[in-house]
């Protein structure tokens, strides 16, 4: 009997790859976050409430307007993903690819700002407003990816995938696969849009991400055209 595939299987199909793929894209729109428009997590919202608290203690370098807009944004996204996802039937790549869609929008408005402000050095309210976009994009993106129903795979949030990590080592090996890819692709974001932000410029980040998302969605709607099991 042929082993189960961490990244495709009869399960889920190709989604865990897809899933991993967005996952890069949290890493990166997070870095965009960081070191460009004033240390605030878009896509982490345990780091964000975090840096909330550090704005409110005083701390130099965090801004609370943007770090509120982003918690605001994210919940609203997750509620207008919510929404949208209970209209949107119930193939599960149909679902995630139009979630993708209006995530395309979202972040490619983020893009066509940043080239018109130069977000890091003169455009404070252009940067709240960028941070507001991305972060309901990210919060559409975790419920899309928390409906696909894929285990580890949030593509946001980490910190359970850890502890499950830990607690789990040595038992499954198919789940620590995956869990390390989950590690390993949003460190990859990080890194990639790290060096995009400080060694080209945040627009080019920005394109990176839509990149992804459009690969995303054109793989998710490719494999939407025949229906199988695990569409459901």
């Amino acid at each position: 009997m042929q082993r189960p595939n961490f990244v495709a299987d009869e399960r889920h199909g190709p989604l865990p790859a897809i899933l991993l793929v967005l996952t890069f894209g949290s890493g990166l729109i997070d870095a965009i976050s960081i070191l460009a428009l004033g240390h605030v997590f878009v896509a982490n919202m345990t780091g964000n409430i975090v840096f909330i608290g550090f704005a409110i203690g005083g701390a130099p370098g965090f801004s609370l307007r943007n770090s509120l807009f982003a918690l605001a944004g994210f919940i609203v996204g997750a509620m207008i993903g919510g929404r949208m996802l209970d209209r949107w039937g119930r193939s599960r790549p149909i679902l995630l690819r139009n979630g993708v869609l209006v995530e395309i929008v979202l972040i490619g408005a983020c893009l066509v700002i940043s080239i018109f402000v130069h977000l890091r050095e003169d455009g404070p309210i252009a940067a709240t407003v960028v941070v507001a976009l991305a972060a309901v994009a990210m919060g559409i993106q975790n419920v899309s990816a928390r409906r696909m129903g894929v285990p580890d795979l949030t593509t946001t949030l980490l910190t359970m995938t850890l502890i499950s990590f830990a607690a789990d080592h040595g038992k499954f090996a198919e789940s620590a696969l995956r869990r390390i890819a989950v590690f390993a692709t949003m460190m990859g974001g990080a890194i990639v849009g790290t060096v995009l932000v400080l060694q080209v410029d945040t627009r080019s980040a920005f394109i990176a991400v839509l990149v992804l998302l459009v690969g995303a969605a054109v793989a998710l709607t490719v494999v939407a055209r025949d229906e199988q099991p695990w569409h459901a």
